[in-house]
């Protein structure tokens, strides 16, 4: 065995280089089973971000389906749902180019059946009985493009046309199921100011022959009630998640009675962002497969409805709550991963408890000792409340530090903001720990996976529980003596851009940061703000212009005179959910006031960069800019960052 090298966190030379984490991953975004075959669809930054759906047939052989030209995406509220679907070894798909739903039938090029224009479609289901697909439509082509129309349409496969509309009655609508015998036809439906998770209403209707809707009778849910991912079981009953008891639960729908399935202090969903998501399905009438949550750890499981036992499956990963999971009577195939394994498409054969690993999002392996495996934090935060985070100290077997020295710290925030933390296995994550910075990622309140309690610690909350609990789990670092106080940073994207730039404004304990696409300007946001969003903010920080002054008061670029810190901000330029100005104007402003800083603006990224270059340049630009302010030498041949205003680096505390 040799001696480990003595060198200073951050200098230690790592095997997790940028080309893995850029070129040697892809992203596994949503699965299809069409009988004995697998779908799935996976974004690969190798190809500038294009989205491929592959196909694993019987024989276990892997097939490219989507041509070049093409990139499967739907753009149904900015976020996307789910894109594409497939019955008899037919795939229909939505093209993102273009936003058109595309047939394509096995050895024939893709046939466009929505006709050009400023439409969107999403969450698409197909209906044997009528021969038509039921999803999602929204509608640009009004006057108001920026406030689209929320449409249930249903799609000729064959013949294209114009699709016929079902309905237009509410501001948004959701995952479209349709019965067993094609008759009845679910779906969710939600009104502004509300967000999914806030409140949604499950409805049913009789779908005739032509494929017209009857009266919709309302299920479940409400202004307060969050419904998500209705589904019919085998034997025609009506089962859907409800967060009613404040946890995300299972319910049915009972000769018209709700009633519950299985009620526990757990999340059987995540947050309803991509609506369309599926955590759980049915394996027979009698019993369906599931994942669930507790305190940030998910379970695969099986739950036999006779007796409502929930038997636990045995597999060796925690973390499969993506919203990725399809099943059939002999098999579930589902998105999971671990600590130290990547995210996979795992394929669970139900009847001897096997599995097999279809695709791998990390192609390159790892070595167990460069991995650093996340301790799970509890810590104390503001108004005696516990906070959650996972941390991942220095890991790398041929260095140890110099005695006494301890390691900077980069916090990162999730966005959303009622995203979650994972503790999956991240190229990313192993590139800071492996190289001797370590890395503490926080759910902090109003985080999804601990409750409905916990997600709405941030209402009228957004930029003061968010940065109190970023703020708290660092300082508890460095109150057990992890991490030195004097070299943390703190990182964050989108709506974590804004409190990683909240807490270097208006804290005084991170000493750098960095913000991807953040915001910067509560009141500009509200001004460019797309539809599914335009209220998100009431929630959040309270309704516009009652409470204007709480939008100025936490805005960052309107208190230059606090942010003391470096900052080195990335933005996308084609970003139409957090536009380039709010990065721009922060970076000027920091500037001007002779603060430390830089700016990488891209080409061609959006709202959350895809392109493999993209995310090597920002990862090699982060850690080179914390090595100026911080002190410590790469080991890498880092390509340089101009950073305005630089002066003498922070010294490594003893």
């Amino acid at each position: 065995m040799n001696t480990p090298f003595v060198a200073p966190y951050g200098s230690w030379n790592s095997p997790v280089s940028l080309e893995m984490v850029g070129h040697g991953t892809i992203n596994l975004v949503s699965i299809a089973l069409d009988g004995p075959d697998t779908y799935w669809a996976e974004v690969r930054p190798a190809e500038k971000g294009r989205t491929v759906i592959v196909k694993r047939g019987r024989d276990g052989g892997l097939q490219d389906i989507t041509p070049e030209g093409f990139s499967v995406g739907s753009a149904v509220n900015e976020y996307g749902t789910r894109s594409f679907t497939v019955s008899n070894g037919v795939v229909f798909f939505s093209n993102y180019h273009d936003q058109r739903v595309y047939r394509q039938r096995p050895g024939e090029p893709p046939f466009p059946i929505t006709p050009e224009g400023s439409f969107r479609y999403g969450s698409k289901v197909y209906s044997e009985r009528l021969g038509r697909i039921i999803c999602i439509r929204e509608n640009h082509s009004a006057p108001d493009e920026d406030h689209p129309t929320s449409e249930l349409v249903a799609l000729d496969v064959e013949d294209g046309g114009e699709p016929l509309v079902l309905l237009a009655d509410t501001d948004f609508h959701g995952s479209p199921s349709i019965s067993p015998d094609g008759k009845l036809l679910a779906w969710l439906n939600w009104d502004h100011p509300n967000m999914p998770w806030d409140g949604t209403e499950l409805l049913i209707a009789d779908l005739d022959d032509r494929g017209l809707i009857g009266e919709p009778i309302r299920v479940a849910g409400g202004i307060d009630e969050a419904i998500i991912q209705p589904e019919w079981s085998p034997s025609g009953q009506l089962f859907f998640i409800s967060d009613r008891t404040g946890w995300a639960n299972l319910y049915r729908w009972n000769n018209g009675e709700v009633e519950a399935v299985m009620e526990m202090e757990a999340e059987f969903a995540r947050a309803n962002w991509w609506v369309g998501m599926c955590s759980y399905g049915f394996d027979s009438p009698d019993s369906l497969v599931c994942t669930y949550s507790r305190r940030g750890y998910w379970r695969l499981a099986q739950l036999h409805l006779s007796d409502r036992r929930l038997e636990p499956i045995d597999f060796p990963y925690w973390e499969m709550g993506h919203g990725d999971l399809k099943v059939a009577s002999d098999r579930a195939v589902l998105v999971a991963g671990s600590p130290t394994k990547p995210m996979s498409l795992l394929e669970v054969n139900l009847k001897t408890g096997n599995f097999e690993a279809l695709r791998v999002e990390s192609a390159d392996e790892v070595a167990t000792g460069y991995i650093s495996v996340p301790e799970a934090l509890e810590f104390p935060t503001e108004n005696e409340e516990t906070a959650h985070a996972f941390f991942y100290p220095p890991s790398n077997p041929d260095y140890v530090a110099p005695e006494g020295a301890k390691p900077p710290l980069v916090v990162v925030c999730h966005g959303g903001p009622h995203s979650a933390a994972s503790a999956e296995f991240n190229l990313a994550t192993q590139y800071w720990t492996s190289r001797g910075v370590a890395v503490l990622d926080v759910n902090y309140g109003g985080s999804t996976g601990f409750g409905r309690e916990y997600r709405e610690r941030l209402i009228g909350e957004w930029g003061v529980v968010d940065v109190n609990d970023c703020v708290n789990a660092a300082l508890y670092l460095v109150e057990r003596g992890d991490v030195d106080g004097q070299r943390m940073a703190i990182s964050g994207g989108s709506a974590g851009g804004f409190t990683a730039l909240a807490a270097l404004t208006f804290r005084d304990v991170f000493k750098a940061g960095a913000s991807y696409f953040g915001v910067s300007d509560l009141e500009a946001l509200l001004s460019g703000i797309h539809k599914f969003d335009a209220h998100s903010l009431v929630g959040l920080v309270g309704p516009y212009p009652l409470y204007r002054r709480r939008y100025i008061e936490r805005s960052p670029i309107n208190f230059s005179q606090y942010a003391t810190c470096p900052v080195i901000f990335f933005q996308g330029l084609e970003d139409t959910i957090v536009p380039a100005i709010q990065s721009e104007e922060m970076f000027r402003t920091l500037r001007d006031e002779g603060v430390p800083t830089a700016y990488l603006a891209f080409e061609g990224e959006e709202h959350g960069f895809q392109r493999a270059e993209t995310i090597m340049r920002c990862l090699s630009a982060e850690f080179y800019f914390y090595s100026r302010v911080f002190g410590f030498e790469p080991a890498d041949d880092l390509e340089p960052v101009e950073i305005e205003n630089l002066g003498p680096a922070i010294s490594a505390a003893g």
